[in-house]
């Protein structure tokens, strides 16, 4: 039997203890340098969120945290703190309950006064002006010798001028008649319709509230306290009826515009952004938070812009928005307008280039944010991107056909070497997860869409009008905070519209509201897109300018364009019928 003095080293009791540890130690060190790998991309990670959170509190406001998901998540947590406050024994307890509860809502005052009747607007020191109401028939019979005027009948509204409010009176004629058997009747012209019946606005103060809303973003207790100034005193809950009734009253225009545009428009840029709904209140009900809700807007050309309101943000909610329209639709490539693509794909009568038109700007600032993060395929992106643009920008002015020729010829072998280069990055970071991965994976599922520009020389690369429009909604929103219901949403939509549109068109929107407030109850309701900003200039050269000017009374409807103006068509030579007897 040998001993370990003549054993060979490697066999010896002592070599296979220092081969085990040995064997141990190379794990623990590959155990380690793993670990360590994980802690440094960890730390990567957490390097970058905070670079990426930098640039979007000092650089991009628009791409703050909304404060409603703030408060949802606050909610959600102290209900968590609850209920982890249930499992701590007795004696670990905090002294102090922890009070999750919204402050309840102020009682209403019992003793406030019941208002009693219509306001006394003469009661108000304002400036005065008269507008008298005939009737032409009762007219034709003060010519004829057959009725006498007796006097006028008066009330009284609230109307604006650029410099301050100020007192309408109208005076509409009252008239006396006699009959043949000699009995006298007593009678006065007619009411002319008008958008907001028996309201103490006129349409001009109507046109003034909804600008300074819609277009201004003033919420209404500001207006409310301005007008207080001026020595006027219209509460919010009263402007609120206002601003709902003419969005409402206008909202047949905008059903017209929408309609021209499904029909007509080659291109429609979409976007949507979130907003706050106001719940019903109810006395028996603890209070609730604000829901969310969605204002949808479509950019159909250079013709409409449009607001819609959609509960929820889904794809049947931008199906149904979309419903019949076999132009190029260009947005985000948020999952809601999936179903809808996929539709369109399966029909015949879809652009050549496809049904969906992408967005470059939306890649782009995938890239930006991982350039901010000092990731070197970031900065080349943003590189390759801003070529696209430079060399798309030098043919702005060129004809579209012409366009599309240099685009094919110039534009498409930078796109080929772009998406060769996305996709092979694509594969190298697939398993890497950071904001390089998500910019080049963007761009890899995007391909499609974001070559479509080059069927036709009449569409964008980037989506930037649609955010544009919605932009009065975000910056009005810090203001007036939330919609008091759907339904004032949806009203609000309707105004919005208008107002986006009447600057589409170079339109004063102040003065375009109020016009269209004071013809809108006289308009035949098939021809409501003769109302459209896109058409108003036109259809106002047709209006009889004095009537037009005056805030209330009847107005003359031109025939549509095509038709003899009503002095060249023959006249009915017959005297005007003697009004009947009561």
């Amino acid at each position: 039997m040998l001993s370990n003095a003549t054993l060979p080293l490697d066999a010896t009791p002592e070599y296979a203890r220092l081969a085990a540890e040995r064997d141990q130690l190379k794990a623990e060190i590959a155990r380690m340098k793993a670990e360590h790998a994980r802690l440094r991309q960890a730390y990567q990670a957490a390097v970058t969120e905070l670079a990426l959170l930098k640039r979007r509190l000092f650089v991009a406001k628009a791409e703050r945290v909304d404060t409603a998901q703030v408060e949802m998540e606050f909610m959600k947590k102290a209900a968590e703190l609850e209920a982890l406050k249930a499992q701590l024994p007795e004696d670990a307890k905090p002294t102090e309950p922890i009070d999750t509860r919204r402050p309840t809502p102020p009682t209403e005052r019992k003793d406030r006064p019941k208002p009693r009747g219509r306001r006394d607007v003469n009661e108000l020191d304002l400036p005065e002006e008269r507008l008298v109401v005939p009737d032409p028939l009762f007219e034709a019979l003060v010519e004829a010798g057959k009725a006498t005027r007796i006097g006028f009948a008066e009330s009284a509204k609230i109307a604006w001028k650029r410099g301050g409010l100020w007192r309408l009176i109208i005076a509409r004629t009252q008239y006396q008649t006699i009959d043949q058997h000699g009995v006298t009747e007593k009678d006065v012209a007619e009411v002319p319709p008008e958008l907001l019946s028996r309201s103490l606005a006129a349409p001009s103060l109507l046109a003034h509230v909804v600008t300074d809303k819609f277009a201004d973003g003033l919420p209404l207790n500001r207006i409310e306290e301005r007008f207080a100034r001026e020595g006027v005193s219209i509460d919010r809950g009263t402007l609120s009826r206002w601003v709902e009734a003419v969005g409402v009253g206008l909202a047949a225009i905008v059903v017209a515009m929408k309609r021209d545009a499904i029909e007509n428009a080659f291109c429609i840029a979409t976007d949507a952004t979130g907003i706050c709904i106001q719940p019903i209140r109810d006395p028996k009900a603890p209070r609730r938070p604000c829901k969310k809700g969605t204002f949808f807007t479509m950019v159909a050309d250079e013709d409409h812009i449009l607001f819609e309101y959609m509960e929820r943000e889904t794809s049947l909610a931008v199906s149904k928005m979309l419903k019949g329209f076999r132009g190029y639709v260009q947005a985000d490539a948020k999952s809601v307008y999936d179903a809808f693509f996929q539709q369109r794909k399966a029909r015949a009568d879809v652009p050549e280039g496809g049904p969906e038109l992408g967005c470059w700007s939306h890649a782009r600032r995938n890239f930006w944010e991982a350039a901010v993060c000092k990731d070197k395929g970031g900065l080349e992106g943003l590189f390759r991107i801003r070529r696209l643009f430079q060399m798309d920008a030098t043919w702005h002015d060129k004809p579209p056909i012409e366009r599309a020729r240099l685009r094919v010829e110039h534009l498409k072998p930078e796109l080929d070497a772009f998406f060769a280069w996305v996709t092979l990055e694509y594969d190298r970071l697939r398993d890497v997860r950071g904001l390089a991965r998500s910019a080049f994976g963007y761009a890899v599922r995007q391909k499609e869409p974001l070559s479509a520009f080059l069927a036709d020389g009449r569409l964008k690369l980037d989506n930037n009008r649609s955010e544009r429009a919605l932009r009065p909604i975000r910056v009005g929103q810090k203001a007036w905070l939330f919609c008091g219901s759907d339904d004032h949403a949806a009203s609000s939509a309707n105004l919005f519209s208008l107002v986006a549109s009447a600057r589409l068109h170079k339109l004063d929107p102040e003065a375009y509201l109020r016009d269209v407030i004071r013809v809108k109850p006289h308009w035949p309701e098939d021809r409501y897109l003769e109302l459209a900003p896109k058409h108003w200039a036109a259809t106002r050269a047709r209006l009889l300018a004095e009537q037009l000017g005056d805030e209330f009374g009847p107005l003359d409807v031109p025939e549509t364009p095509g038709i003899p103006p009503q002095s060249e068509r023959p006249t009915d030579t017959a005297p005007p019928k003697e009004p009947a007897a009561k």
